[in-house]
């Protein structure tokens, strides 16, 4: 189990961009919560003008509270992703989010995360109790809050929520796992197991899985700076430079050498 938050920047494109103009952190819940959530996220901005951020999702799901200066707050849930995710920001704000683990949100919500695939709904519409807003103050105040509503949210154990959560978890570390069939050898279970296991437990099957975390690797390298393309699409598994490219350009909406320029 994590001792401190991850501190990389995958999925999001153009990190440095975002870190200068909003106040970004992630911090662990409490300990009893750790084996569902992989973090909270807390954002703070104070703009003079707007500002788009997109974000390649993870295979996870997401409760989000955003409220802008002299408005309502929202609340949410969102599934996993199969597109970009795109937000302006503006004016003054705040946002605080629960990333729970892939498989984690299943204990909490007791029905097949596929449910979720794709989709945002407002956290009273999907039948878990909810509280009033997660009101300013320090990130602890925030964080507390949001350890008590998902501790109200009384997970159950879920041994196959486990399994998920940890086979997603090697996949992530892995970047030798390539192949969905192989994987299933690896672990003693058909195919047709891990592609139910998956869908119900995280949302998206493993073949998606495997290939969004090399995908947002490849986004994150694009960011360090200049890349040998070619190499870096032999060591994430696609059987060429081309196809790279395509699953890139198809994701993000520009390919790879336009988004590094960007960056530039």
């Amino acid at each position: 189990m994590r001792q401190r938050p991850r501190r990389d920047s995958r999925g999001i494109l153009d990190p440095d961009r975002l870190l200068r103009q909003v106040r970004f952190r992630r911090r662990l819940p409490a300990p009893a919560l750790r084996p569902y959530v992989e973090h909270y996220w807390l954002i703070d901005w104070e703009l003079t003008g707007p500002l788009e951020q997109r974000v390649v999702p993870h295979p996870a799901v997401n409760v989000v509270f955003h409220g802008q200066e002299g408005g309502p707050e929202t609340a949410e849930v969102a599934g996993p992703g199969n597109e970009i995710f795109a937000i302006t920001l503006h004016d003054v704000g705040r946002a605080s989010g629960v990333q729970f683990r892939p498989g984690g949100f299943r204990p909490f919500w007791r029905r097949p995360v596929a449910e979720l695939t794709g989709r945002r709904r407002p956290l009273a519409a999907v039948g878990l109790p909810t509280v009033g807003p997660v009101c300013p103050g320090t990130d602890d105040d925030r964080c507390g809050q949001l350890d008590a509503l998902l501790t109200g949210w009384a997970p159950g154990p879920d041994p196959l929520a486990a399994e998920a959560t940890a086979l997603v978890e090697e996949i992530r570390a892995d970047r030798g796992i390539l192949r969905v069939d192989e994987f299933a050898r690896r672990h003693g279970v058909s195919t047709r197991r891990l592609q139910r296991l998956f869908l119900d437990q995280v949302g998206v099957g493993p073949k998606w899985v495997i290939r969004r975390y090399r995908l947002q690797e490849a986004i994150e390298q694009a960011a360090g700076g200049p890349l040998d393309w070619a190499g870096l699409a032999t060591d994430l598994g696609y059987c060429d430079q081309a196809h790279l490219v395509r699953e890139f350009t198809a994701v993000t909406g520009v390919s790879p050498a336009a988004y590094a320029r960007s960056l530039r």
